[in-house]
Order: structure tokens, then C-alpha cells, then sequence
């Protein structure tokens, strides 16, 4: 299946009640009731209250003309910033998140994009706390075929991300990508050892261009927010990998992101194999969730 129409399908639940809100308003009359009840639908799929303000702003001021093109001009400007990171080289790219976002899988995603785009790779199992993620990471290499550093001796990630960063400089990579311990935001001493590996980046390895994103589970809603907000003050994130897009994501979570805490979505996860990554398309995010 095309990657469109695994976006199309992943967007279904979000799409069914955005959508379908917005057949209502254009059948009925737009009254105060039936505002009403678009503007919860909205709220429900997670656009932030931002964003739903302003949808609800242009429904009002549109509402006897083509008000559904208007939002949609309008999502799409809320997103337009929206890209893969174009990443210089050499770059380090540490992927961060919490732990059932699905970041080693995605981590693994990411070396296939770009080395498909003709990057020299090297990838960094810094996950030292969890011996499965390099298990995880070495079964996907056997596809990846790319350089790996990890240390299962090793407890300190901050030293397998030395190590990786020396190999990626001798070998004279483009791009070096860290998978990083899974870590609740709630729990400082972990966020301390985020800090501690973007500070070794800095001040040991100042010829790398310093990167992070985060993986984000689109089922997540809100909650999500939250958590994006409390990552970005132990690491400053270029963007969000939206991962687990299936049938029952709530697609709103894009919006509030960028409006609330400037976040773009980079990439979306929309299956389980390496191909299934994507870059993210405001044209096509916007058209598959209004069902346009």
C-alpha cells in the first residue's frame, strides 16, 4: 500500500468525527448549537484549544461561503514549516522519548531514510539500560548494514556515545543516530543524563551539527503535549517523529504541538517495516484528515 493511502487509513478515527462534524455543519444551518458541537468534535481530536479558536473564527466569519477550504488553507499554514531535517554534514542525531513511543523501531527507520538518501551512517546503541533495545538494534542492522557502537558492558550511555561519535569522525560519517534510553519525563536524574550527552556532543565533538527529535505515540493525545514540553527544557528538540499511526490515532495532536510548543512533525510512522517512514506532508495530513 501506498504510504498516502497508510496515512489516509491511519487518520480514519480522527477522520470520521473531523469530517463528519463538518458534513453536519454544511447540511444544517450554523447556529450556535451546531458550533457548538463542532467545536467539541475538534477539541476530542486533539487540536489544541489554540487551533480550535481560530477553526472556529473562520467557520463564523466564512460560515455563507466555502468556510471548509478556509480551514483548510488554514491547518495547512499552521504547518507549513513542516519538513524532514535536511542535516548537514556530519552531523548527531539523538532520538529521544519515552519508553513506548517506539523509538528503538523508529531509530532504526531513520538510518534506513537517510542512508537511502545517500548519507554514510553510523548508528550508536546508547540505550544502556535495557539490553533488548541493542538486541533490537543489532536485528535491524542485518538489514541496515551499517557500522553499530554499543557496549553492553557499559552503563554510562554518555561514554557509547563517545565512543560512537570518535568511530563516526575516524570513519568521516555524514550522520551518526543515537538511540537513547527510554526515560519517563517525571524522572530527573535520567533527564539530568540526556543533558549530560548533549553537553559531551558540544563541548568534545563541536564539528558535529547537534540534532534531537523526539518520538512521540500519536495515541497519546494530550498527554503527549505534556510530555514534548517537559523533554524540550533537558534538550533542545528539532522536531517530533509521530509514531504508531494507525486506524485509531487521533490526528489532532500535529496542531497543538506546533501552535502551543513550536514542534514540527519531521516524520510519521505509519507501519512496522523500515519503509514504512515517512516525511510529513501538511498538504496531504490535512487532506487525508478532512477527508478532501
Amino acid at each position: 500500500m501506498a504510504i498516502l493511502g497508510k496515512l489516509f487509513n491511519a487518520l480514519r478515527r480522527s477522520r470520521d468525527r473531523v469530517s463528519g462534524a463538518f458534513t453536519r455543519l454544511i447540511q444544517e444551518k450554523v447556529t450556535p448549537e451546531s458550533l457548538e458541537r463542532l467545536e467539541e468534535t475538534l477539541l476530542s481530536a486533539d487540536l489544541g484549544l489554540r487551533t480550535v479558536d481560530d477553526i472556529m473564527d473562520i467557520v463564523t466569519r466564512h460560515s455563507k461561503n466555502n468556510f471548509l477550504n478556509e480551514v483548510s488553507i488554514y491547518m495547512q499554514n499552521v504547518l507549513h514549516e513542516e519538513s524532514a531535517l535536511d542535516l548537514l554534514s556530519p552531523s548527531v542525531l539523538l532520538v529521544v522519548g519515552v519508553n513506548g513511543t517506539g523509538k528503538t523501531t523508529t531509530v532504526a527507520k531513520l538510518v534506513h531514510y537517510y542512508k537511502q538518501n545517500g548519507k554514510k551512517v553510523l548508528l550508536v546503541a546508547a540505550d544502556t539500560y535495557r539490553a533488548a533495545a541493542v538486541e533490537q538494534l543489532k536485528q535491524w542492522n542485518k538489514r541496515l548494514q551499517v557500522r553499530l557502537v554499543c557496549n553492553e558492558h557499559s552503563k554510562d550511555p554518555s561514554s557509547v556515545l563517545f565512543d560512537g561519535l570518535k568511530s563516526g569522525r575516524t570513519d568521516k560519517c555524514d550522520l551518526v543516530i543515537v538511540d537513547t534510553a527510554g526515560r519517563l519525563h517525571t524522572y530527573k536524574n535520567l533527564m539530568n543524563e540526556l543533558e549530560k550527552m548533549a553537553r559531551v556532543v558540544r563541548d568534545r565533538f563541536p564539528d558535529y551539527y547537534f540534532h534531537s527529535m523526539m518520538t512521540i505515540d500519536a495515541n497519546l493525545g494530550q498527554n503527549s503535549l505534556h510530555q514534548a514540553r517537559e523533554f524540550a527544557k533537558s534538550v533542545e528538540l528539532d522536531g517530533v517523529v509521530l509514531t504508531k499511526m494507525d486506524g485509531t490515532a487521533r490526528g489532532g495532536i500535529v496542531f497543538a504541538l506546533k501552535k502551543e510548543l513550536d514542534l514540527p512533525v519531521r516524520f510519521m510512522g505509519v507501519g512496522e517495516e523500515l519503509e514504512d517512514l515517512d516525511e510529513f506532508n501538511p498538504e496531504k495530513y490535512v487532506s487525508s484528515l478532512l477527508g478532501l
